[in-house]
């Protein structure tokens, strides 16, 4: 069994990554930034015979990610896995070239700061073995061609597979694995009803490596439990 952090796991793809591992047995924390749609999702989960714990956090405040991690503490002595799920779509965010810059810099700060500040406070709670998964995308592909959508989000996990490649190698000697997980076009309330995967096809990865997946593979992209090119 081992002890899971999901941030931005009240609803969509961070849920379902939840609800399989609880599934699966292990140990899981949900965790997001409203109290009242985290109780809920707890509740859903209990409703469905599933055990989690809750850990409020908002991954955009540095204040809230240190009250986070000193809870965090007191309730477990390890952290085996932890997925760095939350992110933001800025309304607006149409052109690089035309929009406000404070819609980059808001996306920035939640989906790139976020999950680095995220990983650096919890790291003292992680051992040899323990892992760490972020959810990217392959808008942030550098291979792939730009689709002229969300161009701020689209940067965002550009660099948060750039930090993802640089945190491998830092960590390395410590034996923490870290990779980056495309979970495709899924339907939640960021990607619409019209995308062409459920949750469950986009929470398979990310579930399958924390499972020991590609057990021996740090610093890569994935999708599909594939490695994919940045």
């Amino acid at each position: 069994m081992k002890t899971i952090l999901i941030t931005g796991s009240n609803k969509g793809i961070g849920f379902e990554i939840a609800r399989q591992c609880a599934e699966q047995g292990h140990r899981v924390i949900i965790s997001g930034r409203e109290e009242s749609r985290l109780a809920g999702a707890q509740k859903k989960m209990f409703d469905a015979g599933l055990k989690c714990a809750t850990l409020l956090m908002d991954v955009s405040d540095a204040e809230s990610i240190d009250s986070a991690t000193r809870k965090f503490g007191k309730m477990f002595p390890v952290l085996d896995v932890l997925i760095n799920n939350a992110a933001i779509i800025v309304p607006d965010d149409e052109t690089l070239s035309g929009d406000e810059e404070t819609i980059l810099e808001e996306t920035l700060n939640t989906n790139c700061y976020g999950p680095l500040r995220v990983t650096k406070a919890l790291l003292r709670y992680m051992k040899p073995s323990s892992q760490i998964i972020n959810m990217s995308s392959g808008g942030g592909s550098m291979t792939d061609p730009v689709g002229g959508w969300s161009p701020a989000y689209c940067v965002s996990k550009t660099m948060l597979n750039a930090i993802t490649r640089h945190l491998a190698f830092d960590l390395s000697g410590k034996s923490i694995r870290i990779n980056a997980v495309c979970p495709g076009w899924v339907k939640t309330d960021m990607g619409g009803q019209g995308a062409d995967r459920t949750v469950e096809e986009g929470a398979e990865t990310a579930v399958w490596l924390a499972n020991d997946g590609a057990k021996d593979k740090t610093g890569l992209f994935f999708r599909d439990k594939q490695v994919i090119p940045w």
